[in-house]
């Protein structure tokens, strides 16, 4: 009898944990991105603020504090950062329950333009994770961004562009202590939307990102704005 009540347990246990996230709910994300060079100089700043939502509004998903310092090489046209991470992470559904997470970041940004229209971005991020309640963690990622103007042939002031970005994580390692384990594929991230450039400095972008876990996949509204200065 004790056995079949922990087996029971352990199996109303791993149907909980899976139905944590509702995937037939579209959430929403909300995002500042910021990129500020220096006069005169190599060096810069750049960071993003996100708040992302289960549901659009009042279920939190994450809040996503992030900033770094950028190092331009001379006519190199290549991006690179160290910066710092905070996120809080809520769960689904009426659990007001929240997890920190601290993070250390390197990237490379590695731009690239085909033909007259097609505007490709590289990005790699190597992360250093300090999760809660978890062993020290790190992470690869790889995005490839792409921007296509539509009625012009550059991403000039009033144009219309399409977005398309696909971003894989990998985790570092499997381990997260006390005998739990993740799979080396972390995630992935598809994403399409239409943007529009306002002035040289600000742009705004509207899309439907898919994100595909080990355990759920989840459609997402994002509405960005993008401001450099």
């Amino acid at each position: 009898m004790t056995l079949r009540l922990s087996v029971l347990i352990i199996v109303l246990g791993m149907f909980s944990l899976s139905a944590q996230v509702e995937e037939s709910e579209t959430g929403a994300w909300y995002m500042y991105f910021l990129n500020h060079q220096f006069k005169d100089s190599q060096w810069g700043v750049q960071g993003d603020f996100q708040y992302r939502d289960w549901q659009g509004l009042g279920d939190m998903e994450q809040l996503l504090l992030r900033s770094g310092l950028t190092f331009t090489p001379k006519d190199s046209g290549v991006m690179f950062t160290l910066g710092y991470a905070n996120i809080t992470t809520g769960q689904f559904g009426d659990n007001d329950d929240t997890s920190g997470e601290n993070r250390i970041y390197q990237e490379a940004l590695i731009p690239q333009k085909l033909g007259s229209r097609f505007y490709l971005t590289h990005r790699f991020r190597y992360e250093q994770r300090f999760v809660e309640n978890q062993d020290f963690r790190t992470r690869y990622r790889y995005n490839l961004f792409l921007n296509v103007p539509l009625n012009k042939t550059d991403l000039s002031p009033k144009a219309f562009y399409a977005a398309f970005y696909n971003e894989l994580f990998i985790n570092g390692q499997t381990d997260i202590g006390d005998g739990r384990a993740v799979e080396l594929f972390d995630r992935n991230r598809t994403y399409l939307g239409m943007g529009y450039v306002l002035t040289p400095k600000i742009r705004f972008q509207l899309g439907w990102m898919n994100q595909k876990t080990v355990a759920w996949g989840k459609g997402q509204l994002q509405f960005s704005m993008h401001h450099n200065f």
